[in-house]
């Protein structure tokens, strides 16, 4: 599931980078979430969710809207080799944070296996990264995204792991649910940030030239999720987001074919090393 997620994960990133103004396609996805919230909403007894779940929800859509909105920003002002090594580092933290918090202690094997996967990450994308780089608009807020991520991922563990242990009669899974409610939860925040910097106007443009492709990456996302959420429900979280690191690989094939991309040395032995990262967790977990 988590590697599906990851393959996902690369496209959707791939048609975001690729987009006239990425504030305005992340935005112009999100009629997709309120559409399929009143699709759900008759077959969800609401009442089922927990208190603490509703409170989890509240907090973990403003982390993803901050994400969405500081990972648009750091797309508009940089290149992809500049802001997803950094934003995509969550593995080295996450672990830092979910020992105290959930009790997770990786093993020796699936630490290494998480530092093998950073380090591929940053060989793959962060080749020439210096200090004047790492100084830019597009490095800060590549920082801030990858805040946004570490905190999203620990607040969506806890909550799928309340979810799962609450009685259930919806013929919808949980995961599904929970997925829909988040992408419109992240809107509360997400929407007035963009609307600060877009015109009516822009976004009208951007809708008229990309609604179809913001329609199909929005798919994209909502099943990408959905998977990690679903994992989230029984696999360690720090273990669950470095396999989805695994999207370097991905993406990397998608620049060639796609792009026409000839990935160096140091892209290749990235590649190598996540994969490497990838297989080590899943035989120490």
């Amino acid at each position: 599931m988590v590697l599906a997620s990851a393959l996902l994960h690369a496209s959707w990133s791939v048609s975001i980078k690729g987009s006239t103004d990425p504030l305005g396609f992340n935005l112009l996805q999100c009629w997709v979430a309120l559409a399929s919230l009143l699709v759900i909403a008759p077959f969800v007894d609401f009442a089922e969710l927990p208190p603490v779940v509703w409170g989890l929800l509240a907090a973990t859509g403003l982390s993803h809207g901050l994400y969405f909105y500081w990972m648009s920003r750091a797309f508009e002002l940089g290149d992809l080799s500049l802001v997803y090594p950094i934003a995509r580092s969550t593995p080295a933290f996450l672990p830092l944070a979910a020992v105290p918090l959930f009790g997770e202690v990786p093993t020796a094997g699936g630490l290494a296996g998480i530092a093998v996967v950073v380090a591929g990450v940053w060989l793959v994308y962060g080749g020439r990264l210096s200090r004047a780089r790492l100084a830019e608009p597009a490095a800060r807020f590549a920082f801030l995204t990858l805040a946004a991520t570490v905190a999203y991922s620990l607040l969506d563990a806890a909550t799928m792991r309340k979810l799962a242990g609450a009685s259930w009669t919806s013929p919808i899974p949980r995961p599904v649910v929970f997925s829909v409610l988040l992408s419109v939860a992240n809107l509360f925040l997400f929407a007035p940030l963009v609307l600060r910097r877009r015109s009516l106007q822009a976004l009208h443009a951007t809708a008229s030239a990309e609604f179809g492709k913001a329609t199909l990456a929005a798919l994209v996302s909502f099943a990408s999720y959905t998977l990690i959420l679903a994992a989230l429900q029984t696999a360690p979280v720090s273990y669950v987001v470095a396999v989805r690191q695994s999207s370097v690989l991905f993406a990397v094939a998608l620049g060639m074919l796609l792009l026409r991309e000839r990935p160096g040395r140091g892209r290749i032995v990235g590649a190598a090393l996540t994969v490497a990262g990838v297989a080590l967790i899943a035989r120490c977990s």
